[in-house]
């Protein structure tokens, strides 16, 4: 097990928002035989819950942002292909597609879930951004999947959010896939006025409900 200070430095590297040495650290932490998701869970992750609660205390600003969401994707370039692997050992878990909503250019929320979705042993399908609802369950129909997964950066792209919804609804699909949805101005409020299944008030959270709705899924299955 790596010295605390060791993942300190990930954490760092990603919250300044230096993009090398946050691959650096990654890949040291790699080489020195600790587990992907170890680096994934008590380093980047760490770091980018750090991040979230100095913007939202207003202790630093846009600009800060992006350069640590450029760390933490240049972290993950050197984790994600050891994640992918072990998680192809394991039987997919379900299938999800996921993606940023219509008129909605930010990822870096929706790439983490993506990340941890993966982990956890999903097939995941990532839609990108700007995704229009038309194109979440085109994409869901095409893939099987069990969950269409949607996130939200902005309160004025929150609306298409509830066009998912409406969309499934027009072609009498709604009962057939579980509707996630996250994101910084999201809440569970919003969930049930639009009618979602579930909000994931964190990635971990998201993770965890999809888990527990692919569960619920094959245990009506199995009992038909």
């Amino acid at each position: 097990m790596p010295a605390h200070t060791d993942f300190d430095v990930l954490i760092e590297a990603i919250f300044q928002g230096e993009a090398s040495s946050a691959r650096a650290a990654a890949e040291g932490l790699l080489a020195a035989n600790v587990a992907p998701l170890q680096v994934l869970n008590n380093g980047m992750l760490v770091a980018m819950r750090k991040v979230s609660e100095k913007w939202r205390a207003n202790e630093i600003f846009l600009p800060e942002v992006l350069m640590a969401v450029e760390a933490w994707e240049a972290a993950n370039a050197a984790v994600q292909p050891r994640l992918t692997a072990e998680a192809r050992q394991d039987a997919s878990r379900g299938v999800v597609v996921i993606g940023t909503v219509k008129s909605d250019i930010h990822e870096i929320g929706k790439n983490i879930v993506a990340t941890l979705l993966k982990t956890a042993g999903f097939e995941v399908h990532d839609l990108g951004k700007d995704v229009p609802a038309s194109t979440f369950v085109a994409e869901a129909e095409r893939h099987g999947a069990d969950i269409i997964a949607a996130s939200a950066l902005m309160t004025t792209t929150m609306p298409y959010m509830k066009d998912v919804v409406e969309y499934l609804q027009s072609k009498g699909k709604r009962e057939d896939f579980f509707y996630l949805i996250g994101g910084a101005p999201v809440s569970a409020e919003h969930a049930t006025a639009i009618g979602a299944d579930a909000y994931g008030k964190s990635a971990e959270d998201g993770v965890q409900l999809a888990l527990d709705a692919v569960a619920s899924k094959r245990g009506r299955s199995s009992s038909h």
